[in-house]
């Protein structure tokens, strides 16, 4: 077993390294905020406003609204990276990692925006008259030729691995963890009940984890970031310490590892970016199959929708849970003590047990939400490899890897966790370069039409009409020729 966490370890230093997927995964959103010409700062109002308040493209094509794409979305990313993974971030790389973190975010919505346009544009209809789509559909058909059907292999088999890891196991095992530390229930105890749960919802495919999760995610949301702002009140006056810690930290090069000063600017910006987009995801193309799943009338608008996901993960939830941490001085425990460390801090500022049920009850909501998500994500990729009669051995082994995740180490889950999401990001990422000049016309084009995103289902047909968009006539001619 340490041979093998041994092996996982250098393959993510690896992957991981400042040379290799840092550069391309910030690179990219670099260069899709410069084609898009800052579409996540110019259209972030208009696109929350779309999804959350007007909810009016349920009348497009799609197995679910707008909205439940959204929180199902979100569900797979609001988990434990909010809560773990930004604490095992400033635990090693120091409170210089959240900044990175955020910045991470703030490109990776330019990233997000354009994977689920791409997710809707290249979407076709299974066998079973569902939406399907995502990188390991718009991969092959946005590129032509072997590279494109490479690529969309690779994701493929890289996504149902990362599914099992960043979706399932180390979601499963942070519950296992804060449930024994809070209410001192055993490991094996949560992972059964975990697997009863999730496998009653899976039964039900996209649907049921559509209204599962819009019912409760926006909620659960809100319960902890109501829990933070008590915590943030109380701990008021080490704010402005806490974001001198975040900024200086990040150029300095001072980290904490294990209680002292560590290893430089380069260990803060690798755990930034990596638990970055474990808790975002965005880059990942695992969204993209959520959003193909959308009710829209226009890959643009859906695309802008999914986009403030990263928005709500990253810039307001792990904010909380960052500066929460920081201001409660519990930041340089080490990183053993990193799964609990976010219950410490609520710990730290309220009175009794109340502090850890809540970081405990979070997380279990959290958690149960990204299994959900994950595995529709894992489902949909399988049936790329395997065909349409993958869907129910998948789901059945998916649940089981549940009680497996919940009694397992948790050094190994995150490292597997971050390798699988390195080798899922890399093909998509190739891909979003490739396609930037495409995302960059048809985006422009469409938002010269509807600056506002008030446009009406008639409006867009119309547009699409007159445009004579390559979108709405390769994708039909494109679903017959898939099936």
């Amino acid at each position: 077993m340490d041979t093998l966490n041994d092996w996982l370890g250098d393959a993510d230093t690896f992957v991981w390294g400042p040379w290799f997927l840092i550069p391309l995964l910030l690179g990219t959103g670099l260069i899709l905020t410069i084609r898009l010409r800052g579409v996540q700062f110019r259209k972030l109002f208009p696109a929350l406003r779309l999804g959350l308040l007007d909810r009016n493209d349920d009348d497009g094509e799609g197995d679910i609204s707008q909205y439940q794409a959204l929180t199902t979305a979100l569900a797979a990313t609001v988990g434990v990276g909010n809560i773990v993974g930004v604490a095992t971030a400033i635990s090693i790389g120091g409170p210089g990692a959240l900044f990175w973190m955020w910045i991470t975010g703030l490109l990776g919505m330019a990233s997000k925006y354009s994977e689920a346009f791409l997710g809707v544009r290249y979407r076709i209809a299974d066998a079973k008259g569902n939406m399907s789509g995502g990188p390991q559909r718009y991969l092959e058909r946005g590129i032509k030729g072997p590279l494109g059907k490479f690529l969309a292999w690779f994701f493929a088999i890289a996504a149902v691995v990362a599914s099992f890891g960043i979706g399932n196991m180390t979601q499963a095992n942070a519950v296992s963890a804060n449930l024994e530390e809070s209410f001192n229930i055993d490991p094996t105890v949560s992972g059964i009940i975990m697997f009863i749960f999730i496998g009653a919802v899976l039964l039900g495919g996209i649907q049921s984890i559509g209204k599962v999760t819009s019912a409760f995610v926006p909620l659960m949301i809100v319960i902890y970031i109501i829990g933070g702002i008590v915590v943030l009140c109380i701990n008021a006056g080490e704010i402005p310490h806490a974001f001198g810690l975040i900024f200086s930290d990040a150029f300095s090069g001072t980290a904490a590892a294990g209680g002292f000063v560590g290893s430089g600017i380069l260990l803060a910006l690798q755990m930034g970016v990596a638990r970055g987009i474990f808790s975002n995801e965005s880059g990942m193309g695992s969204a993209a199959v959520a959003a193909a799943a959308a009710k829209t009338t226009h890959p643009v608008r859906q695309g802008l929708v999914s986009m403030t996901q990263t928005f709500i993960d990253t810039i307001i939830v792990v904010s909380f849970t960052g500066l929460v941490i920081i201001s409660s001085g519990v930041w340089d425990q080490g990183e053993d003590r990193a799964g609990l460390m976010t219950s410490d801090a609520f710990k730290e500022a309220l009175p009794g047990d109340w502090g850890g049920h809540i970081v405990t009850i979070s997380i279990v909501f959290f958690a149960f939400s990204t299994i959900l998500g994950w595995s529709y994500y894992g489902e949909r990729n399988a049936q790329r490899i395997f065909g349409s009669h993958a869907t129910i051995p998948y789901r059945a082994i998916f649940t089981c890897v549940v009680v497996v995740g919940a009694t397992m180490e948790l050094d190994m889950a995150w490292t597997f966790s971050d390798l699988a999401n390195g080798l899922m990001a890399l093909p998509n990422l190739i891909g979003l370069l490739i396609l930037s000049g495409l995302i960059a016309r048809e985006t422009k084009a469409y938002l010269d039409f509807d600056p506002e995103l008030r446009a009406s289902a008639k409006d867009v047909e119309k547009f699409l009409v007159d445009s004579r968009s390559t979108w709405s006539m390769t994708s039909a001619a494109d679903n017959q020729s898939m099936r």
